[in-house]
C-alpha cells in the first residue's frame, strides 16, 4: 500500500541522495509549483495597484493637457456650469455606451469579445485589434460640447505608443495632445514626449472642409494647417504619429462619435 503520510513520504525524499533523478525531478518541479504560485498571487495583489497607478497618471496627463490647451483655463474660469466627464463610448455607433461605465470599462476590455480585429487596409494605426469600447473626456457649457479628449494609440518604431488628442468643439481642429506613453529612441522618436513639441498641435486643423484626412507629421517645418512640425532624425516616429492619428480620427476610431457631436446628438 502506498504511503499516505506526507511527512515521510518528505523524509523519504530528502534522504535520495543528491544524485537521483528521481528527486532532481521531484524538486524541480515543486519549486516551479511554488514559484508558479508565488507570481500568481503577486499578480493578483499587485494589479489593482498598478491600476490605480495607472489612472494617476493619465490623470496627471490629462491635467497637463488641459493646462497646456491655449484659452483652455479662461474658458473654464468664465464658464461656471462647464463640466469636463469621463464617458465611456461605443466606437460602432458613437454613442455612449450605456452598458458598461467607467468604472467597468478595464474588466470589459479584458473580454475578446469586445474588440475587433482589423484588416491590414484598416489597420492604419499598426494595432492589429480595435476596442469596441473606450473612455473619453467630454467638456460641455450648457449643451455645447466644447472640448473632447480622446485617448489614441498606435504602433511606434521601438514599441506602442500611447498618447491623449483634444479636438476643440468645432470636430474640426486640434486643442492639444500628451503623449502618455512610449519607447522610442532617446533623443529621437522619444522627443515625442517634448512639451514644445506637443504644442504645436493646438490649432491645426485635421481635416478639411469636405471632411477628407489631411492631417500629418511633416518631414521638416509644417507647411500647411494641417500639418505639425517633424522630428529630425525620428521619420518612422513621425510617421507612426501621422497614421495613429488618421486612425484614430477617422471612420475606423472615434469618427461615428465625432459625427454625432457635430449632429449635436451626442
Amino acid at each position: 500500500m502506498a504511503e499516505l503520510n506526507p511527512i515521510r513520504a518528505w523524509k523519504r525524499l530528502l534522504a535520495l541522495p543528491n544524485e537521483s533523478r528521481t528527486k532532481t525531478l521531484l524538486v524541480a518541479f515543486l519549486t516551479s509549483v511554488v514559484c508558479a504560485a508565488v507570481v500568481s498571487g503577486a499578480t493578483v495583489v499587485l494589479r489593482p495597484i498598478q491600476a490605480a497607478n495607472r489612472a494617476a497618471e493619465v490623470q496627471v496627463r490629462l491635467e497637463s493637457l488641459l493646462s497646456a490647451i491655449p484659452g483652455m483655463q479662461e474658458m473654464l474660469t468664465a464658464a461656471d456650469d462647464a463640466q469636463l466627464a469621463a464617458v465611456v463610448v461605443n466606437l460602432e455607433t458613437g454613442r455612449a455606451a450605456k452598458e458598461i461605465s467607467p468604472g467597468e470599462i478595464e474588466s470589459a476590455l479584458q473580454d475578446s469579445a469586445n474588440w475587433t480585429p482589423l484588416t491590414p487596409e484598416q489597420d492604419v494605426a499598426d494595432i492589429g485589434n480595435r476596442p469596441d469600447y473606450a473612455q473619453v473626456y467630454v467638456l460641455r457649457d450648457a449643451d455645447a460640447v466644447q472640448l473632447l479628449i480622446l485617448p489614441i494609440a498606435g504602433g511606434g518604431y521601438n514599441g506602442p505608443i500611447e498618447a491623449m488628442i483634444a479636438l476643440r468643439g468645432d470636430m474640426e481642429t486640434i486643442a492639444g495632445l500628451t503623449v502618455t506613453r512610449q519607447s522610442e529612441t532617446p533623443g529621437l522618436g522619444a522627443r515625442i514626449e517634448e512639451p514644445a513639441w506637443q504644442a504645436d498641435f493646438a490649432g491645426t486643423r485635421y481635416k478639411d472642409e469636405s471632411g477628407d484626412m489631411r492631417f500629418a507629421v511633416a518631414k521638416g517645418p509644417a507647411t500647411t494647417e494641417y500639418e505639425v512640425d517633424g522630428i529630425t532624425g525620428a521619420t518612422r516616429t513621425s510617421n507612426a504619429i501621422t497614421r495613429m492619428v488618421r486612425f484614430w480620427l477617422g471612420p475606423m476610431g472615434y469618427g461615428p462619435l465625432i459625427d454625432a457631436v457635430e449632429r449635436g446628438e451626442f
